[in-house]
């Protein structure tokens, strides 16, 4: 008589909603709470006029009411994660939908500054605590063969926020105030919480699972000083942060604590949180998912579209205020092509990814991202018009479209369901991490560009102004390139003399403003190629990623359809 083993038990098992509905309704609740999130990423920046001006604020004030945000969100995204994978993604994304309307309130009351920058360090609380769950729900409600649409559809939600927050901002700031970029997170939140309460399942996990603590510990601590070092650079221009013990090495500035140094600290902080991970009996982020090569090349790609999003949108946006003299507003209607094609075509892109091999269709997309911010450099003149941009925003949509979908759903294809959360906060977390490095390397090169183009094209312009003023005038824009210069609207005229005749001073007022026109873009130009290389970059690392086993069963019953045919046949 042969004893048989009992079954073993699943480790995860989804649960009934209290109301049950179509596992694409629960997508279109998750991405809503999703959307808020990442639009508050971006949404903020073209209200920071109107609330230095309500809260009488700083600019280190104003500049840690942004960083605060995403310093925090990026840190927790790891740790939220796992926590969603031990106690419940549904769980998770509740509290954290909940922290982030309360905290959306708070910022729309705030009386000063520091209570401003306190209710936004908050909101990024609840935004690591969502985040990760959005994708671990969409994994466990979705079968393989069908992530790929669904990914389609939450990926036109990332790119429509991406570009939407200024569009948005410049809207609610101009038509009401700048609390009410805060205020309209309150119904929407209110709305998503009663809406996932009941259609939303839980995935519960049977297994019991412990905290690691030191790993805990040590990736936010490497996270939160690497990410703090990038946001800080252009601040301290790569620098020191701290004059304590300061050496200079030939044109470095080093020391202790400098830019270079945190972001070494870091470095090895992380190192020693793989090296421990490897040997833990749970790990906070096991070395397991990497075994996977679509998932650590999707996590690359991830870090690069990222730091290509935010490192093109950046130059750009300025270019369209500073330089051509669009209000917020309107500068953000210019972007609405992207936004818009990428709504359109990510879901019919997630939709092909389970049919075909994905990595193909994320070649095309990052090769057409790039190809349409290229056309941006190259249609770019003091001459253009909002017009101007819209064929090649809409070729960059199409690539954002195209771009998303095929990603996640590569990278989450073979993640269990019981590491998904886990999962969802690495990948989140490489993407803030890039997002940062995007910002602080494209502006460290646009503002070196700028400041090398300022003294060139005033000393050029120097040339039909009085000689006795010519030096002051050209002297004017080196100080000024060399002490941070201001792109704001109507800040770009250097440090021009003083108490001149009326007709000189408007003369040189207009001038001066040439002089920044040509400088900003000749210099945004060789900025945006760093970008559109890292996405090229990116383009051709995805060729060195697996076929999925589905499109291989499909291959494989294609291949023996044509068998029985031609058998028929013969």
């Amino acid at each position: 008589m042969t004893d048989h083993a009992p079954p073993r038990k699943p480790q995860t098992s989804l649960s009934t909603p209290r109301i049950p509905v179509n596992p694409w309704i629960t997508l279109i609740v998750v991405s809503l709470g999703f959307f808020m999130i990442l639009l508050d990423t971006t949404i903020v920046n073209v209200a920071i006029p109107s609330i230095i001006t309500d809260l009488h604020a700083s600019l280190d004030q104003i500049l840690w009411v942004l960083s605060g945000y995403i310093l925090v969100y990026a840190v927790l995204l790891i740790t939220t994660g796992r926590l969603g994978d031990m106690y419940g993604p549904k769980k998770l994304f509740l509290s954290g939908l909940a922290l982030f309307t309360l905290a959306s309130a708070a910022c729309g009351l705030a009386q000063s500054p520091e209570q401003l920058i306190i209710f936004r360090v908050i909101q990024g609380v609840g935004g690591a605590l969502l985040t990760p769950q959005s994708m671990s729900i969409i994994t466990s409600i979705f079968p393989p063969e069908k992530r790929g649409a669904a990914f389609g559809v939450w990926g036109a939600v990332a790119g429509l926020a991406a570009v939407t927050g200024p569009t948005l901002g410049g809207f609610l700031t101009t038509t009401f105030s700048w609390r009410a970029i805060f205020y309209v997170n309150v119904p929407i939140g209110i709305a998503a919480i009663v809406l996932a309460t009941l259609v939303m399942p839980e995935l519960t996990n049977h297994r019991k699972h412990h905290l690691d603590i030191p790993g805990v510990a040590l990736a936010s601590s490497g996270l939160f000083i690497g990410v703090f070092a990038l946001i800080e650079s252009e601040k301290f221009n790569w620098g020191r942060i701290w004059n304590v013990g300061a050496i200079n090495i030939g044109p470095v500035e080093a020391g202790p604590v400098s830019v270079l140094s945190l972001l070494l600290l870091s470095v090895v902080i992380l190192a020693v949180f793989v090296t421990l991970e490897v040997r833990a009996d749970e790990p906070l982020l096991p070395i397991s998912l990497f075994h996977d090569r679509n998932f650590s090349i999707a996590n690359g790609v991830s870090a690069l579209v990222a730091f290509g999003m935010l490192g093109l949108f950046l130059p750009l946006s300025i270019f369209l205020q500073s330089v051509l003299g669009l209000d917020a507003l309107h500068a953000g209607f210019v972007l609405v092509p992207t936004s818009l094609t990428s709504l359109l075509i990510s879901p019919f892109a997630g939709r092909l990814t389970d049919r075909v091999n994905g990595k193909f269709i994320l070649f095309t997309g990052l090769v057409l991202f790039a190809a349409g911010m290229g056309m941006v450099v190259w249609v770019a003149s003091l001459t253009s018009t909002g017009t101007s941009f819209t064929l090649p925003l809409i070729v960059a949509g199409v690539g954002m479209g195209c771009t998303f979908a095929p990603m996640v759903t590569l990278a989450m294809r073979h993640v269990r369901p019981e590491q998904a959360g886990t999962a969802s906060g690495f990948i989140n977390t490489v993407r803030q991490v890039g997002g940062a490095v995007g910002n602080a390397v494209v502006g460290a090169v646009l503002q070196h560009q700028l400041a090398s183009e300022l003294k060139s094209q005033a000393s050029r312009a120097a040339a039909q102004l009085p000689l006795q003023i010519r030096g002051r005038f050209v002297s004017g824009f080196s100080h000024a390139a060399s002490g941070g210069f201001q792109v704001g609207r109507g800040e770009n005229s250097g440090n021009l003399p003083k108490n001149l005749p009326a007709g000189l001073a408007h003369h040189l007022q207009i001038v001066g403003h040439e002089v920044f026109q040509q400088a900003f873009l000749n210099a945004m130009k060789p900025a945006l190629l760093v970008p559109i290389t890292i996405l090229l970059v990116g383009s051709f690392s995805t060729l060195f990623m697996d076929t999925p086993p589905v499109v291989r069963q499909e291959q494989k019953q294609d291949a023996r359809g044509e068998s029985r045919i031609a058998a028929a046949g013969q």
